[in-house]
């Protein structure tokens, strides 16, 4: 009898010890160490993934600087000169260029290594949404992109170019043109993810609909604030990044009571 007591104690106690399934079934255990060296094993391949879009935007590099950072400001009235002010100039622009290129491209790939790391802390339910979540939060991200180069940029440069008198002559150089070019670009592009990010909160219990629509007022000063700092300092730019902004909130209070539902049902299923 003491040996059959014993030998179910300790049937039981390996079931306690019995690490979790994964969605496969099979029986796995992540310490702190193994957290680690999968979010090093996630970072080398985002990484990876930004070198591999950074050498196809260099073997590009003349077409994107020429065809498509040049082109909004030399379609401005009266016209923009660009001038290189330094000997290395155009190498420090290509490279930035390529760099910051390569960061856009990837930004997919980045997202889904992000996901595919935080993916053993999501219920069974969640899982299979990531995928549909990374395409979300890209296509969000390139959106803002387009709108920064779109609509923003020959607003912004339009202004610029048409303010004061035409007594002064308006010549940019080349590297600070680039540098606001794709800051804007990334910054529109980043904002763009609120909604991911309402999401994204909301689907750990941090973020709900009725705290943001509480503080509704609060967030639209702070998303004003924010725009200010993205953009030149003119209310023309800032106004233009502000429409969208305060959209994008409303938008994502819908998109966190949709992930509130969401969360309820993935803890309804069966693990």
């Amino acid at each position: 009898m003491e040996d059959e007591q014993e030998t179910n104690h300790q049937t039981d106690t390996e079931e306690q010890k019995a690490p979790p399934e994964n969605k496969q079934g099979k029986k796995v255990e992540m310490h702190f160490l193994d957290h680690l060296e999968e979010l090093r094993w996630r970072i080398i391949k985002a990484l990876g993934g930004i070198v591999v879009a950074a050498i196809f935007c260099a073997i590009i590099g003349h077409w994107l600087v020429e065809d498509v950072l040049l082109k909004p400001v030399l379609n401005v009235t009266p016209a923009l000169a660009v001038i290189n002010l330094k000997p290395y100039g155009k190498v420090l622009v290509y490279m930035q260029v390529v760099l910051l290129g390569g960061f856009i491209l990837s930004v997919p790939i980045i997202l889904y290594q992000f996901w595919k790391f935080i993916e053993p802390g999501l219920y069974p339910g969640e899982r299979r949404y990531i995928f549909a979540i990374v395409a979300f939060s890209s296509i969000c991200f390139f959106l803002g992109v387009a709108f920064a180069y779109f609509i923003m940029l020959p607003i912004t440069l339009q202004f610029f170019a048409g303010f004061g008198t035409a007594a002064i002559e308006n010549t940019i150089a080349i590297n600070e043109y680039v540098s606001f070019v794709l800051r804007l670009m990334i910054a529109a592009g980043l904002v763009f993810e609120m909604p991911m990010v309402s999401f994204f909160l909301s689907r750990l219990g941090i973020l709900t609909p009725a705290f943001m629509r509480f503080y509704r007022r609060h967030a639209y000063t702070v998303l004003l604030i924010l725009a200010a700092l993205i953009t030149p300092a003119d209310i023309v730019s800032m106004g233009i990044l502000a429409v969208p902004l305060l959209l994008l909130y409303e938008f994502s209070i819908f998109i966190s009571r949709v992930a509130m539902r969401k969360r309820e049902l993935a803890q309804e299923e069966p693990t």
